[in-house]
């Protein structure tokens, strides 16, 4: 099934105003690690388990076929984003480290605070820059393509599956993210 690229440009822009919001509380919580105080490892490993089962899983992969379709119809515009996709397995790769750190530390493994705060520092940094660069660039160049000509795209092998914190109805398995977050 396809689906409109204007309107997923908006669900994918969307979706990173809400990995920003959960970002911050993840900034939150490594900073007062920083300093020395014991974070929420359950918040952080609920943080961890849905960056890795929704954006690393589901919403790369929505821009990866949003820029493969950039790429196929204008490739005067997809100069200089061939490293899109590997960034996006490089962020994952970050993701995963982080989300095995607060894994074993939830068991009882001893990690060094250092690394454990180098490591979501390092995350959080990265997926802040990346988000910015694609609002700033990637969607601008996408957003050109379709003043041009309205394309379709296909995502059928995502469409049923929703975002698990800020869709309607949120998962358990996240109820401790979704109250951490600001205004809840």
């Amino acid at each position: 099934m396809s689906s409109d690229t204007r309107q997923l440009l908006s669900e994918l822009r969307e979706d990173h105003r809400n990995m920003a919001i959960v970002l911050d509380v993840l900034a939150n919580t490594v900073s007062a690690a920083r300093d020395g105080d014991d974070p929420d490892f359950e918040l952080v490993d609920e943080i961890m388990r849905y960056m890795t089962i929704y954006p690393d899983a589901v919403h790369h992969p929505k821009e990866d076929v949003v820029y493969a379709e950039l790429k196929a119809q204008r490739p005067d515009l997809a100069a200089g984003l061939d490293d899109v996709p590997q960034d996006h397995r490089d962020i994952a790769v970050l993701g995963g480290r982080l989300r095995d750190d607060v894994e074993a530390i939830v068991a009882g493994a001893a990690v060094r605070r250092e690394h454990f705060v180098a490591d979501c520092e390092n995350y959080v940094q990265r997926l802040r820059n990346h988000m910015q660069w694609e609002e700033s660039d990637l969607f601008k160049r996408v957003d050109e393509m379709l003043d041009d000509k309205e394309t379709k795209v296909d995502i059928e092998q995502y469409l049923h599956i929703k975002d698990p914190v800020f869709e309607l109805e949120v998962e358990a398995a996240f109820r401790r993210l979704l109250s951490s977050l600001p205004g809840d």
